[in-house]
């Protein structure tokens, strides 16, 4: 789920060219900077995506899942708690990954769009996948291509009941920011650098970004038919450890 002002700043260009359709998605960062003051007290001494649910910390699921696909470097930000995840995860070897951190301060989270920015240059210069560190779902990381000239492509899901208006249309592959009916974005997405071409280190959203590439036709998008947990309350991390756990 998205939010944020629109952007009046032109994007870059980004990485337009024929390796822009089909290529290869070898770098994910997975979102872990959260403070989860909706999980509290679970999140009050550990850090949300260290909380766990069918045995295995949160975050570790999306480790496993990303290997799985051969997605093996990535890159994990934090800021609540930020060394309990350095501790745990380490360099990611027990998983056949290689984990590197960018470490934002206990209490300074820049936010979606700014913690990506920060973490650019352990991402590298070709398009990325992104995983929000408090949802769990059964996709293929592969599955998600960015068409020549798109700036992002978004795993879309169905409404679930606490955001039943949506948050983008999805037509003929591609994302806007139009009338009904809307999907609900799913957290997961594969963002090209030239996104946060013209963005200034801080805190900001991402959402913004995101609206201004839609206006520009350069936002693509699926729908996930499988299952998404969005872990936002103890309930729902209760309801995701039942499934799991069956």
């Amino acid at each position: 789920m998205v939010g944020g002002d629109a952007l009046t700043r032109p994007l870059s260009a980004g990485h337009i060219g024929p390796a822009d359709v089909g290529q290869s998605i070898h770098r994910a960062m997975i979102l872990a900077a959260g403070r989860g003051e909706r999980m509290r007290p679970l999140t009050d001494h550990t850090p949300k995506p260290l909380l766990q649910a069918g045995g295995k910390p949160l975050i570790v699921w999306h480790i496993e899942r990303l290997v799985a696909a051969g997605i093996r470097d990535l890159v994990i930000n934090h800021a609540h708690l930020g060394q309990l995840i350095e501790e745990a995860l380490g360099d990611g070897a027990q998983w056949g990954a290689r984990i590197r951190y960018s470490a934002e301060g206990e209490g300074r989270a820049l936010e979606t769009g700014g913690g990506i920015l920060r973490a650019l240059p352990l991402l590298g210069d070709a398009p990325f996948l992104v995983v929000n560190g408090d949802v769990w779902c059964d996709f293929d990381p592969l599955s998600l291509q960015p068409g020549r000239g798109q700036l992002a492509h978004l795993l879309m899901v169905d409404n679930p009941p606490h955001n039943p208006d949506g948050d983008f249309c999805l037509r003929d592959g591609l994302l806007s920011d139009g009338d009904p009916p809307r999907l609900t974005f799913s957290g997961i997405g594969v963002y090209d650098p030239g996104l946060f071409g013209h963005c200034q280190p801080g805190a900001f959203p991402l959402a913004p970004l995101l609206r201004r590439a839609m206006a520009e036709g350069r936002v693509g998008g699926r729908r996930h038919r499988g299952q998404w947990f969005d872990i936002g309350t103890p309930q729902r991390l209760a309801e995701l450890d039942r499934l799991l756990n069956r």
